[in-house]
């Protein structure tokens, strides 16, 4: 059998011809000390990357597909999904045709392109591992999907793309949201995260103005005050002038449930609030000296740190 008839050359030059065709839109970053990360020209001008690669505002190198390099500012980060927004100056490079995340399946093929200053681009091949539906960061951020990839992150492509079986740009890659494996940022959370942060400079976050630390409810008050929680959260610390100071939230209350919705720790208070939560009336259900007590809190916003 020839090589123009064999089966996997005809699979390798598929892939090589994937890979081609998703690098172009995809940049090497200098944004730390010493390391690179990768990113995607998103728009015109703007390239989207990994947050916990951006260690500087200004003066970021980034390396083009045809090898020139430009220079970039930091627009804002959203921690809670791993994103960094940078503008190009002036506006360069070919941005991506082809971001969609609707569809993915587990067994996809998920293709993770990055790009070295010095090498130029580079690939690893896998499959979506595991896909699931909308999910919380443990950063606190919202992501529309689960998206696990089967697949190689080599240490300078986070911030990379994400590529499936047709090309797509389905998400940006990050080795920062999990412990267990490389993940995508779908690329409808780029889409959302991308104009929010270029419209308000980074992803506002309903703030409270308390410090939490979980404990456990005890069994006779579970089932005296009818609570399901095992834990809750109590009360450390209350700023003044918060929101939760101007409620009568009080240290020493525990936190139990939110607009009915049990509280069992950080990450279940971050999912009942979320960026929708500010400025509305919520229902804050508490225990206070041992019996349960309900408040209304509206939450103030506060900016992701930059």
């Amino acid at each position: 059998m020839s090589k123009s008839e064999s089966p996997l050359a005809s699979f390798s030059d598929a892939i090589a011809e994937l890979v081609a065709g998703a690098s172009a839109p995809v940049v090497a970053v200098q944004g730390r000390r010493s390391m690179y990360s990768s990113g995607v020209l998103w728009k015109e001008g703007i390239v989207v990357s990994a947050a916990h690669t951006i260690r500087r505002d200004e003066d970021i190198a980034v390396t083009l597909a045809e090898g020139s390099l430009a220079r970039a500012k930091l627009v804002g980060k959203d921690p809670g999904s791993d994103l960094a927004v940078l503008s190009l100056e002036p506006a360069s490079g070919s941005p991506v045709k082809n971001a969609a995340s609707d569809a993915v399946r587990i067994g996809d093929m998920a293709i993770i392109v990055g790009r070295s200053p010095n090498s130029g681009p580079n690939a690893s091949v896998g499959i979506m591992s595991a896909v699931s539906g909308p999910w919380r960061t443990w950063r606190g951020g919202r992501l529309d999907q689960y998206l696990r990839i089967g697949a190689t992150l080599f240490a300078g492509s986070s911030g990379g793309a994400v590529v499936d079986q047709t090309g797509r740009v389905v998400g940006i890659a990050t080795n920062a949201l999990s412990r267990v494996a490389a993940l995508a940022v779908p690329s409808s959370t780029v889409h959302r995260i991308v104009d929010v942060i270029l419209k308000k400079g980074a992803v506002p976050t309903a703030y409270l103005g308390i410090g939490l630390h979980p404990v456990p409810v005890p069994e006779n008050l579970q089932q005296r005050l009818n609570i399901k929680n095992v834990q809750g959260l109590m009360i450390l610390a209350v700023d003044a002038g918060a929101p939760a100071e101007s409620a009568g939230i009080l240290i020493g209350d525990i936190v139990v449930a939110v607009e009915g919705v049990s509280v069992d720790n950080l990450e279940d208070l971050q999912s009942v609030l979320g960026p929708e939560g500010i400025g509305k009336n919520l229902r804050f259900r508490l225990i206070r000296g041992g019996e349960s007590k309900e408040v209304v809190v509206t939450p103030g916003e506060r900016r992701s740190a930059q």
